[in-house]
This record gives structure tokens, sequence and C-alpha cells, in this order.
């Protein structure tokens, strides 16, 4: 259950106001909002993307305030739920990957394309703990606005679909199994990001060489892999 906004909070958010609103200038802008509570906003969001990033999106809703400088009062007057406030902070992640998405059924080769949204969403995902939570579990919902998610999903079957036609994809593969690699690249996320980027391109470039076709005809070299990462075994036990 969200914790209640404090009076002090909200009395301190509204002197704050004031004093904004009898500032020359302080006017509403084209969004209906006034320079501070646009400000303030701002602030909540960078504040909850540094969190989700660093801990995933259990954080607590008092902590983001705390983080941003804003009393939990001013965050809920911004963002009712803590479902519309992850929808927020991360609206930018969802936009690229729809647009990685849109780059790849663009590409006229349809393994390249293939191929590149696998990297890129798998990159996005190693940067940010929190991306996975919001994008495949947590907040299913999330997508659901204007038909995203059947849309991502359609396109996701054509770009598949596009790969096994044209000889580069594996038979078999089937468009849920980029949800299994998004969940096993998952388990590489919480380490510092230079790790966890080097272990999830390693990871994507032997999943990759898994799903094509045909493995490579002799005397053909095989696809050079990224660096290793600096993994170790006890990280399977103190975790990353």
């Amino acid at each position: 259950m969200p914790a209640q906004p404090s009076r002090n909070s909200s009395a301190d958010d509204r002197g704050a106001a004031s004093q904004a609103g009898s500032a020359p200038g302080a006017r509403p802008a084209a969004d209906g909002l006034r320079a501070d509570a646009r400000h303030n906003r701002a602030r909540i969001l960078e504040a909850a993307r540094a969190a989700y990033a660093a801990h995933g999106i259990d954080v607590p809703v008092t902590t983001i305030a705390r983080r941003a400088g804003v009393g939990v009062a001013t965050l809920y007057r911004r963002f009712p739920s803590r479902d519309a406030l992850v929808a927020a902070a991360f609206a930018e992640q969802f936009q690229a990957c729809a647009t990685v998405l849109d780059e790849a059924l663009a590409d006229p080769d349809p393994w390249r394309g293939f191929r590149s949204l696998v990297e890129k969403v798998c990159a996005m995902q190693a940067r940010d703990r929190g991306f996975t939570a919001a994008f495949l579990a947590r907040f299913p919902g999330l997508l659901d606005h204007d038909g995203e998610r059947d849309r991502a999903e359609r396109s996701l079957v054509l770009l598949v679909r596009r790969a096994q036609e044209a000889g580069a994809l594996r038979a078999d593969f089937h468009p849920s199994d980029v949800v299994l690699v998004l969940l096993a690249n998952n388990g590489l996320t919480g380490a510092d990001e230079r790790t966890s980027l080097a272990a999830s391109r390693r990871l994507t470039a032997y999943l990759l060489e898994s799903f094509r076709a045909d493995p490579p005809t002799p005397g053909t070299p095989r696809a050079v892999l990224p660096s290793p990462a600096p993994l170790k075994l006890r990280q399977i036990h103190d975790g990353p």
C-alpha cells in the first residue's frame, strides 16, 4: 500500500508553489504545468530512473522522493500511483525498444535485422536492472496503451518469419524464445555496468550463433566472440 503523504510535506509543497506563483512570469506552460512543477517532475523522474537502474523497481516511493529532494505529497501529485511513476520513468526505454524493432524490420537483411534487435535490447537490459521487471513481469499493462504490446508482438513475429524464410534463422525458433533470451540475460544485471555489458555481449553472441539455421560450412571460420567478462564462480553464490 503506498505511503500516505504527510501534512508537513503538503504544507511545504503548497508554500513552494505559492512562492513560485508570486514570482514574475511564473505562468503555466503548454503542458499545463508551472515551471516549478515541471522542475519537480523532472527531478522525480531522474531520481526514479537512477534508483530503478541500481536497485530494481521495488525501491520505496519515499526513497525516490527523498532522493529527488521533494515531499511525498509532491511526488503523488505528479504521479498518483507507483505504476504511473514506473511508466513515466521507463517511457524513453519503451520508445527506444519500439524504435529498435522498427529499424530491425526495415533492415533489408532479415538476419542482420533480427540480430540487431537481440543485441540492442539485451544491451539496454544489461545497463538497467529495473528495465526487465517493468518490461516483462511486474507491470505488463504499461505497454497496453494504444495497442503497443499487440503491435510489438506482431512485429516480432514478422521479424522472426522473415529471418526464417530467408534461410538464416532455424525453423524451430519461436518468437517466445526472445523472452527466454531476455530472462537469461537478466541474470547478468546487478554487477557494475562494464561487467554486465561484457557478459551480456558474450552470452548474446553464443545464443545468436545457436539460432542460425545452418552451422558454418567446413573451412568457414565461426564468428569471433566478444571478450570474456570478468566473472567468477563465487558470484553464483554471492550474486553479481
